[in-house]
């Protein structure tokens, strides 16, 4: 599973990394220092990733069985 994170569309709540602390984390500006990118959920923080997803006010996480090139 791969979780991508769109830089349009983050507006840095927050929500993602304090669902997910193991998975995702904070940069100095209060973004998902993750933001723009594609990162590989390891097997057992799937549920995490949902959570951080759903957390998202934005909409700006998506989760894919497949890595996508375009993100």
């Amino acid at each position: 599973m791969f979780l991508s994170i769109d830089a349009d569309k983050c507006m840095g709540h927050g929500r993602c990394y304090m669902s997910a602390p193991g998975l995702l984390s904070d940069d100095e500006e209060g973004f998902v220092a993750q933001r723009g990118q594609t990162v590989e959920v390891p097997e057992g923080m799937r549920e995490e990733a949902q959570e951080a997803a759903d957390a998202c006010p934005e909409g700006a996480i998506s989760l894919r069985v497949a890595a996508d090139t375009d993100a």
